[in-house]
């Protein structure tokens, strides 16, 4: 099997401010595929819920209070903007699998036979941050990138805190302090703490990038310096 990069879009870089910029932004993700499988790599990439999760989840609060409840709502939003990509990968000619799979533990197997797969959630307490750790793990990939709509890890939230500084490098341990122990349905931090603390226990590197920059997606895979934040274990 070639080398496996697991990578983790969030949901927000599928809804970008304009239509073109999503087009572009899906053809850049696609001639970045490409090259790497023409290098011997697969991919693995994790989709998260963005806002279609959030909405859904706002809504439902008013008659749920059960947070397993609200976190299957965004599984389902995960899988579905997961099905969108494999859907216009399968199209345009990519080894993708048919499958969308539903646990971690079924990737293996699908990876093995082809270059890529899309996948979103898979049980309520764990983000798509904690799904894509948990997979870098079990394929013995050499790091897991987290492929957000910030550039870097900040000293402090910068949508917030003008003051806020970005950090190039830093360890798990020290990135746990930052984020806290745990988040509430629906809510965000640029590494999901659960995500962290598997990461940890799987001693696995993770790469922070913008990743409404695919070029920088592209250097994280082939171990090319990037503007971005380097966590290690």
């Amino acid at each position: 099997m070639g080398e496996v990069q697991v990578i983790a879009l969030g949901g927000s870089l599928l809804r970008p401010d304009s239509e073109h910029d999503r087009n572009d932004w899906i053809e850049k993700i696609m001639t970045l595929l490409n090259q790497g499988i023409s290098l011997g790599m697969k991919f693995i990439l994790v989709v998260g819920g963005g806002a279609p999760a959030r909405e859904h989840i706002t809504i439902a609060k008013q008659f749920i209070a059960s947070s397993e409840r609200l976190d299957t709502i965004g599984i389902a939003a995960t899988r579905l903007n997961a099905t969108m990509l494999q859907q216009i990968f399968a199209a345009n000619s990519f080894d993708v699998c048919s499958e969308i799979p539903t646990a971690s533990n079924q990737v293996n197997d699908m990876i093995a036979n082809h270059s890529l797969v899309l996948m979103g959630g898979t049980v309520p307490g764990q983000t798509t941050d904690t799904v894509a750790v948990n997979v870098a793990c079990q394929t013995g990939a050499e790091h897991c990138i987290i492929a957000t709509n910030v550039s870097h890890v900040y000293s402090k939230d910068p949508r917030e805190f003008k003051d806020a500084i970005p950090i190039t490098a830093l360890s798990l341990h020290e990135l746990l302090e930052l984020t806290g122990e745990q988040l509430q349905p629906g809510a965000s931090a640029v590494v999901d703490p659960v995500a962290i603390k598997k990461a940890i226990e799987g001693r696995m590197k993770i790469l922070v990038l913008d990743g409404r920059q695919p070029d920088l997606i592209g250097a994280a895979t082939k171990n090319e310096h990037f503007d971005g934040t380097v966590i290690l274990p």
